[in-house]
């Protein structure tokens, strides 16, 4: 492992970029770009009242009762919010808050796991220093969203058509961003994807953002 130039310094996320330094320096390797990020949660349906289509009885886990006619949200993307990403962080840094994971920016390493359990597939690392994120990950056209959500993305492309940076794409029905280009920009772009998204699903990042709790209004 210490010989084997494959292997980065970067696999110790608790330790995160002091770790890495380290241990580049124990192994006489290049150290490779070490970003902090967080993991943060895209839903807000508690902010956009979707209610649930039904009550789920049995096994208490997400993808159990994913399996259930796509879970008991209206949203199929929903969180569903039986903590199947809090039993899978070994690091105690989500906890289940009102039937939504609210993630610990003190505790969070950014490991992943939450990220690999999620059903709905709807965690996302985001890098702590990001400036804007999307807390929504519906796939489902614009008027599916709007009959069960008030704050969803409706995939409209307004986002991708005025970001000077190019940083903001839609892929396979969901939008992503490029936080790096994004970064680099830089704000003389003035946020203009937060002015133009007519749902204002756009939103400006901080860590505590990632938290899901519902006096954020971000991801609750």
């Amino acid at each position: 492992m210490v010989n084997d130039p494959d292997v980065p310094t970067t696999l110790c996320f608790p330790g995160k970029a002091e770790v890495a330094e380290e241990v580049a320096v124990l192994t006489g390797k290049k150290l490779t770009a070490v970003e902090n990020r967080i993991a943060a949660v895209r839903c807000s349906r508690a902010e956009g009242k979707n209610l649930k289509k039904e009550k789920y009885v049995g096994y208490v886990s997400c993808a159990a009762a994913s399996l259930a006619f796509g879970g008991p949200m209206s949203c199929r993307f929903a969180c569903v919010g039986l903590g199947d990403c809090a039993g899978a962080c070994q690091f105690d840094a989500i906890t289940i808050f009102d039937d939504f994971p609210v993630v610990d920016p003190a505790l969070c390493v950014a490991c992943g796991a939450c990220v690999r359990e999620c059903p709905k597939d709807i965690i996302e690392l985001i890098p702590t220093e990001a400036r804007i994120w999307v807390p929504c990950g519906t796939r489902d056209p614009g008027k599916t969203v709007k009959e069960v959500c008030g704050v969803g993305c409706i995939t409209c492309r307004m986002c991708v058509k005025v970001c000077p940076a190019e940083a903001v794409t839609l892929e396979n029905g969901l939008v992503h961003i490029d936080h790096k280009a994004c970064m680099a920009y830089g704000p003389e772009c003035e946020e203009i994807c937060m002015e133009k998204c007519p749902t204002h699903i756009f939103r400006r990042f901080e860590p505590q953002t990632a938290t899901g709790r519902d006096d954020q209004a971000v991801a609750a």
